[in-house]
């Protein structure tokens, strides 16, 4: 009778550990199914990812995917539990934006095929053209920093700046060295579908902010700066180094206007935004991504110059510019209304795909088409050498 009790408790015990372990597999399975977003946030450090958690319009947090290659710091993607949106931390700079996306494409735990990209992030603001806690949309991002450099100290009294274009001799002439990541150019249809949306928000703004924003109010060249926050379409730099000052925003803004070919216009300055997109342009070259729907929104936190009579130093370093809280919440108040609008419009317009009536890609025009900008002749500055580059395909000495 003992024996049979014992044996009829172990095989209850065995029947009870099965259960266990096939239930088990059953979550493991499900973990591990392959996510197809309609849309991913990518934010760069802690605020920008943190401004989305408990929000009442979806929840970042149900579903966790630790991705291997992602920063040590944010190794997870998080997204909502049908997977429809999503969200990763890159870590701030170049280098670690450039890899966790990497890492991000080459993920077979998820299908980027049709997925929409939102960069959304703070960003220094140029006063020339916006102001700060504004939400700026970009077509291009250009990799300003991505210079010769000599310390303004030594450089001849005939040059104005100490940044000259890679392979160049004069601040003014198109890079004669092009590595391929100066310029990227997105979808500007999507770019301002997106603007669209995002001007449905009411913004955020501070009393801090309103009186900063009126030191720049001596100056009619800052006009744009003195005004309330609104959304704004114009282009973003980047940048490894956070500068401040009139002398450097202005050469940075030269710079984009050189690389565009006049058609870039600065307005926000950056550390990311080409790495990222360098990442995701290797990963349409494979059709793994679609480089058409890509949003570059960046909020304004600080302005990257001083007001008239303000040291740089103190612009950068003790002035309370009332703006990052804002433009934190901005991040959010804006990008919802782009999450909102391209899944309610999804069936009728963004399953399928906007069409971008403008160029997209890169300098070497990696995705097809011909760039409306590179080392062509501009403002009677013609390219001195032949350039060449290889191909996404292997071959060598592809002219530009």
């Amino acid at each position: 009778m003992r024996f049979t009790s014992i044996t009829a408790a172990f095989g209850l015990i065995s029947l009870a550990s099965a259960a266990l372990l096939s239930t088990k597999k059953v979550e493991e399975r499900a973990l591990e199914y392959v996510v197809q977003p309609k849309v991913f946030i990518i934010s760069m450090f802690d605020p920008e990812a943190e401004v989305w958690w408990g929000i009442p319009e979806f929840d970042l947090l149900a579903l966790n995917i630790t991705v291997p290659g992602f920063s040590p710091l944010f190794p997870d993607a998080h997204c909502t539990a049908d997977g429809e949106i999503c969200q990763l931390v890159t870590g701030e700079s170049e280098i670690n934006a450039a890899v966790t996306i990497s890492s991000l494409v080459q993920s077979p735990r998820f299908d980027l095929k049709s997925t929409y990209f939102m960069v959304a992030g703070i960003a220094g603001v140029n006063p020339e053209v916006a102001t700060i806690c504004a939400v700026t949309f970009a077509r291009y991002a250009v990799q300003v920093a991505l210079q010769y450099e000599i310390d303004p100290r030594e450089i001849s009294a005939n040059y104005s700046t100490g940044y000259i274009p890679q392979g160049s001799v004069v601040p003014d002439e198109y890079p004669q060295s092009i590595y391929g990541t100066e310029v990227f150019e997105v979808n500007q249809d999507l770019q301002k579908l997106a603007a669209s949306f995002a001007r449905n928000a009411t913004l955020n703004d501070s009393s801090e902010a309103v009186a900063y924003r009126a030191l720049y109010a001596t100056s009619d060249l800052y006009a744009a700066g003195t005004k309330a926050p609104s959304v704004i379409e114009c282009d973003v730099a980047t940048s490894d180094v956070y500068y401040s000052g009139k002398i450097l925003g202005e050469v940075f803004g030269n710079f984009t206007t050189l690389v565009t070919n006049g058609t870039g216009v600065y307005c926000t300055t950056a550390q990311e935004d080409n790495a990222t997109l360098e990442a995701l342009l290797r990963a349409a070259a494979v059709k793994s991504v679609d480089f058409s729907r890509i949003i570059v929104m960046r909020t304004a936190s600080d302005m990257d110059r001083p007001w008239p009579g303000q040291a740089a130093t103190a612009n950068l370093f003790y002035s309370n510019q009332g703006a990052f809280e804002p433009a934190i919440q901005n991040i959010y108040l804006a990008g919802v209304k782009v999450v909102e609008g391209i899944l309610e419009g999804w069936n009728a317009t963004f399953a399928g795909g906007v069409k971008p009536s403008n160029y997209i890609g890169d300098i070497f025009g990696t995705l097809g088409g011909t760039p409306d900008f590179g080392p062509y002749a501009y403002n009677n500055n013609p390219v001195k050498r032949d350039l060449s580059r290889r191909s996404v395909k292997g071959k060598r000495n592809v002219p530009l």
